[in-house]
C-alpha cells in the first residue's frame, strides 16, 4: 500500500487509472470502515482510501480537537487487509492552503433538518470536503456507510445535481454483536455507557415492529421512543420517522400504504452523542 500526503503525490499514483474506487474516512478505522474498503474493491481498481479530520464539519463546541487520530494504527490495519492501493492522508495545510471561501451548500429541506438542525453547517462542511476529495481522487466509484444515512443522501444528491461522474455505493451499517452501530466515537463511551448504548438501536427496532403490527401514528411512535430514552438517562436530539426517498415526514396514509421509511435517531448517553437509523 502506498501512503501519500500531498495531492501531487496522489495524482502521480493514479495517473491513467480509469476505474478508481474511493472510500473517504476521518480515520480511527474499525471493522465498519474495513467493510467499506472490501465493497470498494469489488467495484473498482485501484482502491483509494483517505484519512482526513475535516475541520469544516465540526461546530465550535464539538470534538474536533479530541477526535481520535490514529494514523499509524490505521495504516497497519489497512496493510493487513490488503484491499487499499493508495492511502491519501493529507494535513490541513494541504487540503486548505487558503481559507475555503467556496463551499457547497446543500438545500435547506435536506441539509437543515435532523443532523443539520442540531449541527448547523455540518452538511456544508461534509459536501465541501467530499467535493474537494472527489476533485483530488477523481474516482469512478465512492463508498459510504448507511449509518450516516442523511450524509449518504446529501452526497448522492450533490453528485446528481453537479453531474459528477461518480457512482455512490451504500454499505449496510456494520454492528457489534449486541446491535450497537460501529463508530469511531464509541471509544468515548465508559463501561456502563457502552452496556447501555445498544438500547438506541433497540428503540428503533421497536418502532419498526410497531409499524409492521399496524400502528401508524407517527407523533405517538416518536414521542414514546424519545420518552423511553429519557427514562433510561439518555438525552435525545431526535427520534424521527421519515420517507426513505427524501427524508420528508410521511403521512399516515403513506405509512399505512407501505411507503419505504427510515427511522433516524440521535441521542447522548453521558458525554457521547450517538446516531443510528433503521430502514422499514
Amino acid at each position: 500500500m502506498k501512503v501519500v500526503h500531498t495531492i501531487e503525490e496522489l495524482r502521480d499514483q493514479l495517473r491513467g487509472q480509469l476505474r478508481v474506487s474511493f472510500v473517504p474516512t476521518m480515520g480511527n478505522l474499525h471493522k465498519g470502515h474495513l467493510s467499506l474498503m472490501k465493497l470498494a474493491r469489488q467495484h473498482g481498481d485501484p482502491v483509494v482510501a483517505s484519512i482526513f479530520v475535516n475541520r469544516l464539519q465540526f461546530g465550535p463546541n464539538e470534538d474536533f480537537d479530541r477526535y481520535p487520530r490514529t494514523l499509524q494504527s490505521d495504516i497497519e490495519k489497512l496493510e493487513r487487509e490488503r484491499d487499499v492501493y493508495v492511502l491519501f492522508a493529507p494535513n490541513e495545510r494541504e487540503m486548505y492552503p487558503e481559507p475555503q471561501n467556496y463551499q457547497v451548500l446543500p438545500p435547506a429541506d435536506l441539509g437543515d433538518i435532523l443532523e443539520g438542525h442540531f449541527r448547523p453547517g455540518f452538511f456544508t462542511g461534509v459536501s465541501t470536503v467530499v467535493m474537494k476529495l472527489f476533485a483530488c481522487v477523481q474516482p469512478a466509484v465512492a463508498v459510504f456507510g448507511k449509518k450516516d444515512y442523511q450524509q449518504l443522501m446529501v452526497v448522492r444528491n450533490m453528485c446528481r445535481q453537479f453531474q459528477l461522474p461518480v457512482e455512490i455505493l451504500a454499505h449496510e451499517t456494520v454492528r457489534d454483536t449486541d446491535g450497537l452501530a460501529l463508530s469511531s466515537r464509541n471509544m468515548y463511551l465508559g463501561a456502563d455507557e457502552r452496556r447501555e448504548a445498544p438500547f438506541l438501536y433497540a428503540t428503533l427496532q421497536k418502532i419498526q415492529a410497531q409499524i409492521k403490527s399496524g400502528r401508524f401514528d407517527q407523533a405517538g411512535l416518536e414521542g414514546q421512543a424519545a420518552a423511553a430514552l429519557v427514562e433510561r438517562g439518555w438525552a435525545p436530539d431526535y427520534v424521527s420517522l421519515r420517507r426513505q426517498r427524501d427524508l420528508n415526514s410521511p403521512t399516515a396514509e403513506e405509512i399505512q400504504a407501505g411507503e419505504p421509511l427510515v427511522v433516524l435517531a440521535a441521542a447522548r448517553i453521558g458525554g457521547t452523542r450517538l446516531i443510528d437509523n433503521l430502514e422499514i
